[in-house]
């Protein structure tokens, strides 16, 4: 027969290895998430970088392809000075 002490040392035992359990299993669920989280924030970053390059190419390309501006004649100096 099992002495009261002894079942009271048992509910003790068993609430402690499922808290333990249950604590490491939100522990492994919360350091996916960070994981998962962390990753995601990172390919977004990458995603700027890469739409900043894209952008910064376009732009020389459209340089490039460009004709240059045509220049304004300069006014004549005695027209300056009036």
């Amino acid at each position: 027969m099992v002495g009261k002490f002894e079942r009271r040392k048992d509910t003790v035992q068993e609430l402690t290895e499922s808290g333990a359990t249950h604590v490491g299993r939100i522990a492994m669920i919360i350091a996916g998430a960070v994981r998962d989280v962390t990753r995601e924030i990172g390919d977004w970053i990458s995603d700027g970088f890469e739409m900043r390059e894209a952008s910064r190419k376009a732009r020389e390309d459209e340089e490039r392809k460009s004709p240059p501006p045509e220049s304004v004649p300069d006014a004549p100096e005695d027209a300056t000075d009036r």
